[in-house]
C-alpha cells in the first residue's frame, strides 16, 4: 500500500506535546495549586487530565478532592505560565525536523496558551527554534481560541497561504477538531497528553508518534 503523503505550502503547528514537552510544567503546577489548597499532589495520571479537561471546557471538580475549582485554576494557570519558562524542553531532534519542514512549506506556530506572543517568542529562542516560525499566535491575539478555526485562518492569512494548502499538526483533540472545522488537512502526534483512541475520534488525516515523521510524509 501506498504511503499517505501531502502538499502543504503552509504547515501549522502546536506548542505543547507537539514542539515542546510540557509535562513537568504540567506536573509543576499542579503541585502548586494542590499545596495552596492543603492538599497532596495527585497521581500523574489524574494531574494529566486536568489540561484535557480544560482544553475540552470540562469540569474539574471530581479530581479535587472537594476543593475550590475556581481558586485552584487561579492558582494552577499562574503556575503553569511560569514554570513553562524553565520547565518547558523541546522533543528530540525538534530542530532538525523543523528546518526540514520549514524547507518545504512556510510555518507557523499556534498555541491556546494565553500569553503575550513575545513570551512565547522567547521560549523559542530560548532552543533556538524561533528562527524556523514565520508568525505564533497565542489565545490573546484572537477572540475565540482552537477548537474554533480563527487562529489558523489568521496564521494563513498571515503566510499569504490558502488555509486548503494547509497542514495543520497538533497532539489534541482541538488541534484536530480545529483544522478539520477550516478544511485543512491534520496530523495528530502522540506526544503529548492524549490517547491514539482519544485522536482516532478525531478521524485525523495522519496518526503520528511525533512530528519528527512528518518530513517524509511531504511531498
Amino acid at each position: 500500500m501506498a504511503r499517505m503523503t501531502f502538499r502543504a505550502r503552509g504547515i501549522l503547528l502546536d506548542l505543547d506535546g507537539t514542539i515542546v514537552d510540557s509535562r513537568e510544567a504540567l506536573l509543576e503546577a499542579a503541585r502548586i495549586a494542590f499545596a495552596e489548597m492543603g492538599q497532596d499532589i495527585q497521581k500523574s495520571e489524574i494531574v494529566l487530565k486536568i489540561p484535557k479537561r480544560l482544553e475540552l471546557n470540562m469540569p474539574i471538580d471530581d479530581l479535587l478532592n472537594g476543593g475550590d475549582s475556581k481558586r485552584f485554576l487561579e492558582t494552577y494557570l499562574k503556575a503553569y505560565y511560569a514554570a513553562t519558562d524553565t520547565k518547558t524542553k523541546p522533543f528530540p531532534y525538534m530542530e532538525d525536523t523543523l528546518r526540514r519542514l520549514s524547507g518545504k512549506a512556510r510555518l507557523a506556530l499556534v498555541t491556546r496558551r494565553h500569553v503575550p506572543k513575545k513570551r512565547i517568542v522567547q521560549e523559542l529562542e530560548r532552543f533556538d527554534l524561533a528562527k524556523y516560525f514565520q508568525h505564533v499566535i497565542t489565545a490573546q491575539d484572537t477572540l475565540n481560541p482552537k477548537p474554533s478555526p480563527e487562529s489558523l485562518i489568521e496564521c494563513s492569512r498571515l503566510l499569504k497561504v490558502e488555509i486548503g494548502e494547509c497542514l495543520v499538526v497538533g497532539d489534541s483533540v482541538i488541534d484536530i477538531r480545529a483544522g478539520k472545522n477550516v478544511g485543512a488537512k491534520t496530523i495528530a502526534v502522540l506526544s503529548g497528553i492524549f490517547s491514539q483512541q482519544e485522536l482516532e475520534i478525531e478521524k485525523p488525516d495522519l496518526i503520528l508518534e511525533s512530528a519528527r515523521e512528518i518530513p517524509y510524509f511531504l511531498d
